[in-house]
Order: structure tokens, then C-alpha cells, then sequence
């Protein structure tokens, strides 16, 4: 039972209006009435827009007068704009009025009571007491469109709730509508044709209507009107119970199945589960393992690798990350090394690609981020070529984490306000063009250490070979620089190496090789640790995530693929 304030509560008529060719009148000429009028030209409607000429139009406004979608009437609103500037269909009265100077404006108020007068839709920003009509936060997808509105209380809650609706929508929803939309005009069209109906054929009047109360009457043999309209009945079976995901992956060769299956004066089954589904489409995702640490691994990943038929991963994804591999999962690692880097990267794409035609689900993983010199793109448009467009998963660049373990700030207040990130090696290893010094820059180099001198001395000196003027375009490097090595970054075997350029190769040189690893340059290596008279210091281990795992309670995440 509802009490007697629900039953006298107010609900508004929600409807969808056709403005084709309307004449819309936007009073105001702020960024509110940009958007009125971009709304009336996207509904094919004539934006008025009656501004004084000393009030300068808000840029998209501007850009709708220029290109002729809008008129702009320099001059204060008048009372017989109403009935003046309107099609000649209608008598010159206007189809719709917004008006977007505030509700406290005494030229709202006025133009609101003349509108009501003439009963023309009216809209007043800010006012809801002098609107007639509201408009909607709008989700658009092909032919569907979900509006919301919170009567004007919600302030911007209504765009929120429009994205948490429209996110649970699966992808091309509105061209699976339209795809059915097809199927039952040709169906109406073959039936009439075919004599099983006439003119007064039961349609759907409109969306407002929902199913009949026979919706789901048994269908006997006996019953010859049912026979008839058996198609357009299955059709409307479809809609109500297949699950979305499923309507949205609708094709055309399955329209054509049905169009196929359940053609005219045929007895074919009626089931309610369609059309058989074709053979399982391979999928691949690049994902990014993040710096080496499992934990630094995203939750959508995981769920990759849980969920993964064959794995292809770099030879850097450390051990740990590759534990979480269920023992199910075919794996392969690159077979990648110093000369070799093209016919390894050759050969994983065309395993990824065999897979996908077997229609396996294929996970490409990647150390870092897929994006970060990680050859993502390039592999993005091979698949992509091939018919099958990846999803790609970021992950944690050691970038810029790995500073971040090693308590180096890539910037920092007064020290560092930027932060470049280079190659060390070009391709087929060559040396890229080394950057000008910057006082305030912090520089991380990746795939440098195994061409460390080399990398260092293009930094502090010119070559011989070198003009005066290439040397007066680059600034070298002071050889007192900070830098540090970072290697293995978050792992417990992590290892920072703090020097200068005038030191960082001897150390390296000293200390040895400990791979993945890379060089970070600038003032900001120093601001939190310095090595004072030393030449170099070495850092050995990190523990603090596995010690944060072993004090937090961690919640357990569904391993189910």
C-alpha cells in the first residue's frame, strides 16, 4: 500500500522528443548555453541564440555561428522573440525556450511566465520552479539512449548515475539493437508478404509499452493465429530472456541464421537460446607485470594470468610473478638475447597468433608497462592486423618506480620539477641521441647498463667528430652528477648502487651485473641519500612489501579462472 504523500508525489512525464527542424531560443551566451545548443544541434534542431553584442560568446558557441548550425541575434532579449523567430509551420512561435541566466536573473522569471502563457517548453537553469521541462544526463549508444534525472536535488548526481548504468552495459549494445531492429522489420515484411498478417499487425507501440499478459500462453497446433505470428513471437522471446552480453554479440551472419532458421511456412524449433553459437573466437591481452614484485601486479592481470590458456612472456618477468601461473597454463618464455631481440619477438607472434586461430585465449606478459618501450604498439597492430584487437592492461613502469624504491624522489621542491625518460639502447643497438643537461631534470634510463660507459661518456663529453655547432645545441653533464643503479626494483634482492658519472662505471665495474636494471641521472638521486666522501655505496635487499604482507591482513582473491 502506498501512504497518501507518495500517492500526491509529483512524477514527471519522461519523454523522448523528435526536434528535427525545430527552432530552439537560447537566451544567455555562457558556457551553460554552449551546451543547450550543442544538445538542439545534435536533436537536429535551429538554435537561436540572443545575446547582447558586448557579452563575447563562449567558444563552442562561437564555433556553431561560424559554422552556421546556430543564429546569434546581438541584442537583448525582446518579448515578441517568442512568436517572431519560430518556422513558419507554427506561426513563428518558438518549439523550446532555454534560458540560462540563473534563476535569480529577473529576465528568467519574465520570460518563464510568457513562455507558460504560450505554452512553449521552457527550461530555466537554476530554477526548477520556473522550468516546465528538464533535460536529462544522457547515455547514447547507436539507438539507445538511457536518460536520468533527479528532479533537480541531485545536483551532479544524475552524471554519476549514468555512469554507474551505462558501465554495466556490455559493449555495442546499440549496434545489437539495431541488428534486431533488422531482423523483426524483415520478418513483418516476409510474413505480410506471405499473407500470415495484415496492417493491424500487434507491433510494439512504443518503449513505454511492456509484454502482454499472453506473453508466455501456451502455443498449440490448434492455434492458427499463433502459427502465424510465430516468428515475431520468438523474436520477442529473444529480447526478454537472452542475457545481454549475449543480444550485444549479436552479428550479421546470425541475423541471417535466423532470418534462415525461422523462415515463413517452415515448422523449425522455437528455441528461446537461438541460433547454434559459432566456434570460440581467440582472445589476447598485453598486460604489464609491473616492476618484479607479485604484489605490484594489477587485480586485472591476475585475472589474466589465472584466466590464460597459453602464456607469452618476456625472459624479465621475474620468478615470483611467474609462480602465480596455475600449472595448467601452457608457458613460453622470449628467447631473447643480446643480437636476438627481432627473431624472438618474431617468433612469440606468430605462437600468439597460431593460438588465437585455435581459439585460445593468449596473454602476451610483458615486464613493466606494455606501452613503456615495450614494444606494445607495434604488437597491438600485428594482432590487430590479423582480426584480433588485443586489451591491454597497464602495468607499474620501473620508470618510475623503482626511484621510488630506492628512496630517490623523481622530483622534488626546489631540486627536480621534471622527469625524462630515455633508452639506453636505440634499435638494432644503436646509440640514441644522448639529452642536454638540465639542472632541474631527473633522467631514467632503461636498457642502458650493459652499454653504461659508452652511455656515461656521450653524456660528459663531446666527441672529436662533433661540430662547434652541435656542441653549443647540447649542454653536457657535469661528471659530479648524482645518479644511482637500481637493479631488481621491489624485489628482496634489490640492489641500489648511489655514485656520481664521475664514479658510476668503476662501481658498476666493481659491484657486477644484476639484471633487469637501469640508470637514474639528476640532483634528485641525493636529496634523501649522499654518499658524502664516498665514491660509490651499495644497498643490498628490499623487504618492505613481504613485511607489509606478512603484518596486513591481505583478502584472499578468487583464483577461479
Amino acid at each position: 500500500m502506498k501512504d497518501a504523500s507518495e500517492s500526491a508525489a509529483q512524477i514527471p512525464l519522461l519523454a523522448s522528443i523528435n526536434a528535427d527542424s525545430q527552432v530552439h531560443l537560447i537566451v544567455g551566451a555562457n558556457p551553460l548555453a554552449a551546451a543547450r545548443c550543442t544538445k538542439s544541434v545534435q536533436a537536429g534542431a535551429k538554435p537561436v541564440v540572443v545575446s547582447p553584442q558586448s557579452e563575447s560568446l563562449q567558444y563552442t558557441l562561437a564555433t556553431h555561428v561560424e559554422n552556421g548550425t546556430a543564429d546569434w541575434l546581438r541584442r537583448k532579449f525582446k518579448d515578441d522573440d517568442l512568436t517572431t523567430l519560430g518556422r513558419e509551420e507554427v506561426d513563428h512561435v518558438v518549439d523550446m525556450v532555454f534560458v540560462t541566466l540563473g534563476g535569480n536573473h529577473p529576465l528568467s522569471s519574465h520570460i518563464s511566465k510568457l513562455c507558460r502563457r504560450l505554452r512553449i517548453p521552457v527550461n530555466v537553469s537554476d530554477a526548477p520552479d520556473l522550468c516546465t521541462f528538464s533535460l536529462l544526463s544522457t547515455y547514447t549508444d547507436g539507438p539507445l539512449h538511457i536518460g536520468i534525472t533527479t528532479s533537480g536535488r541531485g545536483c551532479k548526481l544524475a552524471a554519476r548515475l549514468k555512469r554507474e548504468i551505462s558501465s554495466t552495459l556490455p559493449l555495442n549494445l546499440g549496434s545489437a539493437i539495431d541488428r534486431l531492429g533488422t531482423i523483426r522489420k524483415r520478418l513483418w515484411e516476409e510474413d505480410f508478404a506471405a499473407g500470415l498478417c495484415d496492417t493491424g499487425f500487434d507491433v510494439d507501440d512504443d518503449d513505454a509499452t511492456g509484454q502482454k499478459h499472453t506473453f508466455n500462453n501456451l502455443v498449440t497446433e490448434d492455434d492458427v493465429n499463433a502459427a502465424k505470428t510465430r516468428r515475431m513471437r520468438w523474436l520477442s522471446q529473444i529480447c526478454e530472456y537472452w542475457p545481454l552480453r549475449k543480444l550485444a554479440a549479436i552479428n550479421d551472419s546470425d541475423i541471417e541464421k535466423i532470418l534462415q532458421e525461422y523462415s515463413s511456412g517452415t515448422s523449425k524449433s522455437t528455441d528461446v537460446n537461438g541460433p547454434r553459437q559459432p566456434e570460440k573466437k581467440g582472445k589476447i591481452v598485453l598486460a604489464g607485470s609491473g616492476p618484479g614484485h607479485p604484489d605490484l601486479l594489477t587485480r586485472a592481470t591476475y585475472n589474466a594470468i589465472q584466466s590464460a590458456d597459453i602464456i607469452l612472456a618476456d625472459k624479465l618477468v621475474p620468478a615470483p610473478v611467474l609462480e602465480l601461473i596455475p600449472r595448467r597454463t601452457e608457458v613460453h618464455i622470449a628467447r631473447k638475447f643480446p643480437g636476438n631481440a627481432d627473431q624472438a619477438q618474431e617468433e612469440f607472434l606468430r605462437m600468439g597468433l597460431d593460438a588465437l586461430q585455435k581459439g585460445r585465449q593468449v596473454l602476451r606478459l610483458k615486464q613493466g608497462d606494455p606501452y613503456l618501450y615495450g614494444r606494445g604498439g607495434e604488437e597491438l597492430e600485428f594482432f590487430r592486423a590479423e582480426g584480433f584487437t588485443p586489451v591491454v592492461l597497464p602495468g607499474i613502469t620501473s620508470a618510475l618506480s623503482a626511484p621510488l624504491f630506492a628512496e630517490i624522489p623523481a622530483t622534488h621542491r626546489g631540486v627536480s620539477d621534471q622527469v625524462l625518460v630515455c633508452t639506453g639502447t636505440g634499435r638494432k643497438g644503436a646509440a640514441p641521441e644522448p639529452p642536454t643537461y638540465v639542472p632541474t631534470q631527473t633522467v631514467v634510463f632503461l636498457m642502458a647498463l650493459h652499454r653504461l660507459s659508452a652511455l656515461v661518456s656521450s653524456l660528459t663529453t663531446l666527441p672529436e667528430e662533433e661540430s662547434d655547432q652541435l656542441s653549443q645545441t647540447r649542454t653536457l653533464w657535469p661528471k659530479n652528477t648524482p645518479c644511482a643503479i637500481i637493479e631488481r626494483a621491489s624485489c628482496s634482492d634489490q640492489r641500489v648502487i648511489r655514485s656520481t658519472l664521475e664514479h658510476v662505471c668503476q662501481a658498476f665495474e666493481a659491484e657486477g651485473s644484476r639484471p633487469p636494471g637501469l640508470l637514474v641521472v639528476g640532483a634528485s638521486c641525493h636529496v634523501l641519500h649522499e654518499p658524502k666522501d664516498q665514491k660509490w655505496i651499495v644497498e643490498e635487499g628490499f623487504r618492505d612489501l613481504d613485511e607489509l604482507r606478512s603484518t596486513v591482513e591481505i583478502p584472499m582473491i578468487n583464483e577461479t579462472a
